[in-house]
């Protein structure tokens, strides 16, 4: 352990073993694999960093799937966020202690006397499946829980980049890693088991879960009930700007393991085991990493096994038609990814991008393509803004609506509008995090703190969906006053609920022109961009 961590552990805090008694029982839980005891701040406990597994990925588990938790008589404290997946520099969840050791998940209810099981929502956290954490401040949920006590909130960690989604199987070596490839998922689907077996304890229906993510975990949100085995767990979904289009090829994945072995001058899965995490993620971020060089090659594998070759086909066909959906995306989802790379710099990473995407096209594909670009006469940053933001997130999103909608399941869909006060980045990616969390003063994407009926209108939909599977708010449950029918999308008037500060309300899609119906839908067949 290196001294900065040794300070930070000394400063955040680590969760140890309590023995000979001495902890507060009523802040003590029953668990199959612990009993963890919790902090109590005002009416919120807090239960942070209890393992969903028997055995952290470190060591010879390292690309191996999660080990299953175990019975465990022992008293644990829950006081402390567990480490933050190893990562490259610039999530603010990097700026916490990092380690392989990172499956631990947190969980916030209130202190209240109520004999009835609560719905439980279940965070999966963002960052292009390479950054990001539980300890990320914008997903403490005290302030979330103190508003809506009548839910319980989880937030998973999960493997990242190239710990948790990494292809090895065509290594020498590499039989015996036959999972490597989508180990976030599985740990995921491990953590959704853990509440399922242990969520009651704490005052939860393990019957009424609601999967919530945003970004990455949006995308794993929309691709664990492709999985098999997991729909039992849950039975509603909160996706937020992320689909099954945020998936990779075997082919690509291959491309990325291999540029990542020549980098790292290894040619076995025995040599990677031999590196340490730090140099693994330091390599990854050099090579694609988020912040460093705007990558975005990370993603779940489409192998056939754990993930089907074609999920589009599978939501078309009825995979998912018995969890209902709450979904949507920004309007200027991709704006949000131009300021730390400056415009220029911007222009020069998507012109190359789309000199790559545009080879995979048809002729007929590329001038439709073009023909979009060339029709946005605004900043020189827009035409590839607008065809990245279709591409890897608004078109997607409304084709899962679709795909829903046709196999006879439930979408209901919103488009927000909103903007930051922030230059360039108007209702980028991200901007409505701070909102549904209740941290108005995480004003990194906002630039400001979005009107505050609004954000609480907001979240009340979010728990109403999470309640009841239908986030419309009757005039009395709504913090305005006004009743907000919710419509679900249909096919012929593709109906979406407007998020905007002036007035959310419905509107038909024909009337936002959300997506270019001719000219960037038929991009969500080409998946990753």
């Amino acid at each position: 352990m290196s001294e900065m961590e040794e300070q930070q552990i000394l400063q955040y805090g680590e969760n140890q073993r309590i023995t000979g008694g001495g902890y507060d029982e009523s802040l003590a839980v029953r668990c199959i694999n612990g009993t963890f005891v919790g902090k109590k701040t005002g009416n919120i406990i807090s239960y942070k960093g209890i393992p969903f597994v028997g055995q952290q990925p470190v060591g010879q588990n390292r690309w191996k799937a999660p080990v299953p938790y175990a019975p465990d008589g022992g008293v644990y404290e829950a006081y402390y966020n567990a480490k933050t997946c190893t990562q490259a520099p610039g999530d603010i969840a990097a700026e916490y202690v990092q380690g392989e050791d990172c499956l631990y998940l947190n969980i916030w209810r209130s202190d209240d006397a109520t004999a009835q099981k609560k719905p439980v929502m279940v965070w999966i956290h963002g960052g292009a499946y390479e950054v990001g954490g539980t300890a990320d401040p914008n997903y403490e949920c005290h302030n979330f829980v103190e508003e809506n006590p009548d839910v319980i909130v989880v937030c998973v960690g999960y493997r990242l980049g190239v710990l948790g989604f990494f292809h090895l199987s065509h290594l020498a070596d590499g039989k015996d890693y036959p999972d490597a490839q989508n180990l976030g998922l599985l740990d995921q689907k491990m953590a959704l088991k853990w509440v399922h077996e242990n969520i009651a304890a704490f005052g939860g229906d393990p019957d009424n879960v609601t999967l919530w993510g945003e970004s990455a975990g949006a995308g794993c949100c929309t691709m664990l009930p492709l999985m098999e085995g997991t729909q039992k767990y849950f039975k509603r979904v909160i996706a937020q700007s992320g689909t099954p289009g945020q998936t990779r090829s075997p082919e690509d994945a291959i491309r990325c393991t291999d540029e990542m072995m020549k980098a790292l001058g290894s040619k076995t899965v025995c040599e990677l085991l031999a590196v340490s995490a730090e140099k693994l993620a330091e390599t990854w971020g050099r090579l694609y990493g988020l912040f460093q060089v705007l990558g975005m090659r990370t993603a779940p594998e489409r192998d056939g096994v754990i993930l089907p070759l074609e999920p589009w086909k599978e939501y078309a066909n009825g995979a998912a038609k018995d969890i209902a959906f709450l979904q949507g995306c920004n309007k200027n989802e991709f704006n949000t990814f131009i300021p730390p790379f400056g415009v220029e710099g911007f222009i020069q990473w998507a012109k190359q991008r789309k000199q790559e995407n545009f080879a995979k096209f048809t002729d007929e594909e590329k001038a439709l393509a073009e023909s979009y670009c060339q029709s946005i006469k605004e900043e020189s940053y827009e035409p590839y803004s607008r065809l990245f933001g279709q591409m890897l997130f608004i078109a997607p999103q409304i084709r899962l609506s679709e795909e829903q909608t046709k196999a006879g399941g439930k979408s209901y869909t919103y488009y927000f509008t909103t903007e930051s006060s922030l230059p360039i980045i108007k209702a980028g990616h991200a901007i409505e995090v701070s909102v549904v969390f209740k941290h108005p003063e995480d004003t990194c994407f906002t630039g400001r703190a979005l009107d505050e009926t609004f954000s609480r209108t907001m979240r009340k939909m979010w728990v109403q969906f999470a309640k009841t599977g239908n986030p419309s708010l009757t005039a009395e449950q709504s913090p305005d006053g006004k009743a907000k029918d919710w419509p679900l999308y249909d096919l012929k008037n593709k109906q979406v609920m407007v998020l905007d500060e002036q007035g959310i309300h419905p509107a038909k899609e024909a009337e936002l022109k959300i997506v270019d119906w001719e000219r960037t839908y038929f991009l969500t067949n080409y998946y990753m961009p």
